[in-house]
């Protein structure tokens, strides 16, 4: 049995696929993070505009089109089936760095109540912005971190209360 992957398009539409009908793509990367691919004779032209690698969100523009991509792996997927994620609530005090990059923005200052979702700072990691939203509704501790700061992998980046 192979494995899963579920995406959810601008909250509406979920499509299905293995890691098999990935590999069956004609896919080329360009260095401005663009994505050309082919399937079954149709062309796409794709870019990721925003990504947030935590929560697995995308903004990402096909053919001129923009659309929000929330993404899903086999675990997710497994768990979603089984039901055991509902009623979950889960207290992150940290929030840490995804991936090596810079820090180009941080939104948010000490004291500052947020809720979840809410962008809290923009990290750019291999030539693109990546917003990183707060993990849920809380008040900002402490920032561990400025603007063109370069920060490594699980660097602890905003401690939350």
């Amino acid at each position: 049995m192979s494995k899963l992957f579920k995406a959810v398009v601008n909250n509406n539409y979920d499509f299905d696929f293995t890691p098999e009908q990935i590999n069956e793509l004609d896919i080329v990367t360009g260095s401005d993070s663009s994505i050309h691919v082919l399937h079954e004779s149709k062309s796409f032209q794709a870019k990721i505009i925003e990504g947030n690698f935590i929560d697995k969100l995308y903004k990402v523009e096909v053919n001129g089109n923009n659309y929000h991509v929330k993404l899903h792996n086999s675990l997710d997927v497994f768990i979603n089936k089984l039901g055991l994620n509902t009623g979950l609530s889960k207290k992150e005090n940290y929030i840490k760095a995804p991936m090596p990059g810079l820090i180009v923005s941080v939104d948010v200052s000490v004291g500052q109540e947020v809720k979840e979702g809410q962008g809290i700072l923009v990290l750019e990691a291999m030539k693109m912005e990546n917003t990183l939203s707060a993990p849920r509704d809380g008040i900002v501790k402490s920032l561990l971190v400025q603007p063109s700061s370069k920060v490594e992998k699980n660097t602890l980046l905003i401690e939350m209360e």
